[in-house]
């Protein structure tokens, strides 16, 4: 693997991810006036210093109608920036900014096959003008024929896989099963259709870790049905929270109480855990729609649901994106369930990357996935304020997966674990992505704290950098939003860590300016991690 290159899926593929190590777009929005999107924007001050952050207030209704415009003018699109004859554009999102800039993401056909790794973003000014374009793959998308060589394997489907190099015709196969501790396995094998040689795989459940036994006594929205009450939160697009009763598969049965109390705050009552998923789910809902203007994990409005108890003696959380739910284990001793504040927004957070950018879950894009995860989690401890789980930069720190009480993650030194790297180096792709992440999760401490010893919440913090440079930090607010406009608009499901550098170059000048120290900030938080 070369330095700055990782292998990639395209997006339109499912994706689960979970915290714990066993190891899924870019562009400008269309060129046609007619596809500027005529909804307001706002603006909402972020940190100290008031500078406007883009927030997109759309409706689920609104967005659907803006997404069947830009559907609508797709072809006229596809000529605009240039594509073949053979291939059509497919709408995934479309993101206005405050100033009218609006980001329309983009998934690929070729001959009527999905193309993997060839999505695209557009990026147009509000008068619908074309300011540029971000794709996966600035390959051209062509190949010499659509009749495969090879004999096609029961239940693949025929796809041009573009993650790397050039295009070539290929099958996808998706291989289920179980992974070696517990988590359900759904792998994805690309094979070339000429040769038969396996080009690229992945696994589609990208695993996490993370009651109430972790946040206290906690306000929950529930809904009264019969005599009773079920885990149905009405005020956040109907999220629900199910028993597994230690179950692995299906939703099992709707959580329910008597009186409207739930749990006891113990690992030995069935509902506490209940009580922490249904929590963190509230509290990411609250955290994308306060600070980030989005409704729900996909932006539409309809919330995903989790999945409580799962498996025997299960030491993981992942989420799965062919469910859009999450799904929590017990833990060793069956008690001390994976569903503290970070590990729930990490889980979610998978979800919002899936309806993103969809980076690829392996390489240094899947570092990229994975810390995405752990800088929104993290962002939800904090905005959750709360008395028994503080914002940290620990993650996992409340359900001692150790065993030891350390954390699972650092971020001011990732290293600490063990395992992550804390800065970019040309094998850092190579490693399990929960270990690549690293880079990128001390990026953002270092851009949101800044370098050397400090004490944030009554946490120890010492962060060094790869050069011996001083870094100062512009606060986690601002950091978040530099973090999220760069996912959600300038990131493709293959970006590597260099572009993921120009694309939070390009969210700090949207956000803050040319000439703003935001920017200067983003840059010299990238060169201590030494990404250059």
């Amino acid at each position: 693997m070369t330095p700055h290159m990782n292998t990639r899926r395209a997006a339109a593929l499912a994706a689960v991810a979970a915290m714990v190590v066993v190891g899924v777009q870019s562009g400008a929005a269309t060129a046609a006036p007619g596809n500027a999107r005529d909804g307001a924007s706002v603006t909402r001050t972020s940190g100290t210093s008031g500078a406007r952050t883009a927030i997109d207030p759309n409706t689920a209704s609104e967005r659907t109608a803006e997404i069947k415009s830009a559907q609508s003018d797709a072809s006229s699109t596809a000529d605009a920036i240039g594509l073949g004859s053979q291939e059509k554009l497919i709408v995934r999102d479309v993101i206005k900014d405050a100033d009218g800039t609006v980001h329309t993401r983009y998934e690929r056909t070729y001959a009527g096959l999905p193309v993997l790794g060839g999505d695209l973003v557009t990026h147009t000014t509000g008068s619908g003008k074309l300011k540029s374009v971000t794709k996966a793959n600035t390959a051209r998308i062509t190949v010499s024929s659509t009749t495969p060589k090879t004999k096609t394997a029961a239940g693949a489907r025929k796809v041009i896989w573009a993650g790397s190099g050039k295009p070539v015709l290929a099958f996808e196969t998706v291989r289920t099963g179980v992974q070696k501790d517990g988590t359900p396995s759904r792998r994805h094998v690309i094979t070339d259709a000429a040769t038969g040689r396996t080009l690229h795989s992945y696994e589609a459940i990208e695993t996490g870790v993370g009651n109430s036994q972790y946040s206290g006594k906690v306000t929950l929205s529930t809904t009264a049905s019969g005599s009773g009450f079920e885990l149905t939160d009405g005020d956040r697009g109907g999220h629900k929270t199910y028993d597994l009763n230690q179950g692995e598969s299906g939703t099992g049965a709707l959580v329910t109480d008597d009186d409207d109390t739930w749990g006891d705050g113990t690992g030995g009552d069935r509902q506490t855990a209940a009580v922490d998923a249904h929590y963190g789910a509230a509290m990411t809902w609250d955290f994308y729609k306060s600070a980030l203007g989005r409704s729900g994990i996909a932006g539409d409005g309809k919330a995903a649901y989790s999945r409580v108890h799962y498996g025997n003696a299960y030491v993981n959380a992942f989420w799965d994106d062919s469910c859009f739910c999450m799904t929590y284990g017990d833990g060793a001793d069956n008690k001390s369930a994976l569903t503290s504040l970070d590990v729930a927004g990490h889980e979610m957070s998978h979800g919002l990357t899936a309806a993103t950018a969809n980076l690829d879950y392996a390489g240094e894009s899947g570092g990229l996935n994975e810390a995405t995860s752990d800088i929104l989690g993290t962002s939800v401890e904090f905005f959750a304020d709360s008395s028994s789980d503080v914002g940290d930069y620990l993650i996992g720190e409340k359900i001692d997966i150790n065993g030891d009480g350390t954390p699972l993650r650092y971020m001011d030194k990732p290293s600490k674990d063990g395992g992550s790297a804390d800065y970019w180096s040309a094998g850092v792709g190579d490693l399990d992505v929960h270990y690549s992440s690293g880079v990128a999760n001390h990026f953002f401490y270092l851009l949101s704290e800044g370098s050397g010893p400090k004490t944030i919440n009554g946490v120890d913090y010492d962060s060094p950098t790869a050069d011996g440079s001083t870094v100062t930090g512009i606060g986690r607010d601002k950091a978040v939003q530099i973090w999220y406009k760069a996912l959600s608009a300038y990131m493709t499901s293959s970006t590597d860590y260099a572009a993921a550098r120009t694309a939070t170059e390009k969210a700090a000048t949207d956000l803050y300016g040319a000439d703003s120290p935001e920017l200067a900030a983003v840059d010299a938080a990238w060169s201590g991690v030494n990404v250059k």
